[in-house]
């Protein structure tokens, strides 16, 4: 069905009830009390104090916490004085969730009558309540805040369907057309200033950030330091822009909160600058170190890690089978231009295999990605794996990334590929 037709879909979705029934609010199969929520910081005084948090008695004081510090909406909210301020009991969070994927499913006719757009609405809130399930942060950052409260928020840039006339247009809204997406993948070309260029993809990554989402790029296509350029200089190199970015990333608050921008930043492992991106973070740890040992504080909110770079991104490297097959044979592994495509520099493949696993034993990064293995498992074959290749992965798939090199790395340095299922 096309939305921009309005008609109501042959069958539109039936629900029945689990959790709830139709004499008794969802709401009231559950006992609340009232809590305090603190973070302090490593010198021991408050940096975060809420009080009269309404939760679940069931609810620990984590899922209280997270709560608290990270989804209340903590402006333009409607109060009881007629006042506006923030969000005090998860009722009034889990009621703008349901209700604004209620709202949404009825503009769009998915439901078949009107009491099972209400069954819906009902399991929503048991759900979220009984902690059976839960979105992921952005719907709890942004979801809702129009319709139950009329935030809108200013346009940023972003771009909808218009569902009347299928056209691609640009949100007012920040709030209207909420971003409550998990994960992106951004893509970045060897151009500092024009659009889908360096400096464009920063502009990009913020609008990502901003409203809690995750991001994920493969920077390969970024000339490595002395590459020469069209006016006769030479480039920088990636790794200065990857500091810029790094930068940028820990100055926007994902949500306007305090949890750090989700980033991941990957790295083909022919380009010319690999082992200087595999050894980023265990150098910036050694500078830590030597801060902290002057007397610096060790928290990681404190100046040594604020001091250093690398710290707002989770990075892999896209490993090849040419690599694997270089490595199983002991020999040499060429890293390449990203212009004129020469070889640049020769290296021991198992040189560049030792300085992974040391560095993902020393400070967890780098992961590794399965370049030519992900590609043979592409889900959308016929839209043409050679024209469309996958080149990156986005934040959603760091924990699995991480699992697998700890299956691929043994201590001594196992030149196989791992064998595993999923």
């Amino acid at each position: 069905m096309k939305s921009g037709n309005n008609k109501t879909p042959k069958k539109g979705l039936k629900f029945e009830r689990l959790f709830t029934n139709d004499t008794s609010s969802p709401y009231d199969q559950f006992q609340y009390e009232y809590r305090t929520s603190v973070i302090r910081g490593a010198d021991g005084n408050v940096v975060f104090e809420k009080k009269n948090v309404e939760v679940p008695k069931a609810w620990s004081q984590v899922a209280t916490d997270i709560l608290a510090q990270k989804y209340f909406r903590r402006s333009g909210v409607p109060q009881a004085d007629g006042s506006l301020g923030g969000e005090n009991s998860i009722k009034q969070v889990v009621h703008r969730l349901a209700d604004c994927w209620k709202q949404w499913g009825e503009s769009r006719n998915y439901f078949a009558t009107e009491k099972d757009a209400q069954i819906f609405y009902d399991e929503i809130v048991y759900m979220l309540l009984g902690q059976v399930a839960a979105p992921n942060s952005p719907q709890w950052f942004n979801s809702g805040l129009y319709t139950a409260y009329g935030i809108k928020g200013n346009g940023t840039g972003n771009w909808y369907v218009d569902p009347v006339t299928e056209e691609l247009r640009t949100t007012t809204s920040s709030y209207e057309r909420p971003q409550p997406h998990a994960c992106f993948i951004l893509s970045v070309n060897d151009d500092l200033l024009n659009d889908g260029g360096i400096m464009d993809l920063l502009i990009r990554e913020a609008k990502v950030f901003k409203f809690g989402s995750g991001v994920g790029t493969n920077y390969s296509a970024i000339r490595g330091e002395g590459e020469p350029l069209s006016d006769g200089g030479t480039s920088s190199g990636l790794m200065s822009f990857l500091r810029i970015g790094d930068r940028a990333a820990g100055a926007i608050k994902s949500g306007g909160t305090t949890r750090r921008a989700a980033k991941m930043v990957s790295l083909d492992i022919d380009h010319p600058e690999i082992e200087a991106f595999v050894n980023w973070k265990v150098q910036e740890e050694d500078k830590v170190a030597a801060l902290i040992a002057a007397g610096y504080p060790s928290d990681y909110e404190g100046e040594a890690y604020r001091t250093v770079s690398g710290q707002n991104s989770n990075n892999s490297v896209r490993v090849s089978d040419a690599f694997f097959a270089a490595l199983e044979k002991n020999g040499n592994w060429n890293l390449i231009g990203r212009k004129n495509k020469n070889v640049m520099k020769t290296i021991p493949a198992k040189k560049l295999w030792d300085q992974i696993a040391h560095a993902a034993w020393r400070c967890a990064d780098p992961g590794v990605q399965f370049d030519d293995t992900i590609n043979a498992w592409h889900t959308c074959p016929e839209g043409g794996a050679s024209m469309h290749r996958i080149l990156a992965a986005n934040t959603c798939s760091l924990i699995i990334q991480h699992v697998i090199l700890l299956h691929s790395i043994s201590a001594n340095s196992s030149t196989k590929k791992p064998e595993f299922s999923m």
